[in-house]
């Protein structure tokens, strides 16, 4: 079963596709509010409480998301 900061990854990348927006720029923004790169985040990667609430609001930032 895949992680549920690996589902947020998923779903942040999908924002950034179909609006077309610059990827590193937005993954910069989410890691430097998150703490977390997103491309260390994989199916495998623990869930940390305090990592995804902190993925939870820098996608609300960024991206005007709600995970």
């Amino acid at each position: 079963m895949a992680s549920q900061l690996y589902a947020m990854r998923q779903k942040i990348e999908e924002k950034i596709k179909a609006d077309r927006l610059d990827a590193k720029e937005v993954k910069g923004k989410i890691a430097l509010i998150s703490g977390k790169l997103l491309a260390f985040i994989n199916e495998s990667t623990a869930d940390d409480p305090v990592t995804v609430t902190k993925m939870r609001r820098a996608a609300a930032e960024v991206l005007r998301i709600n995970l």
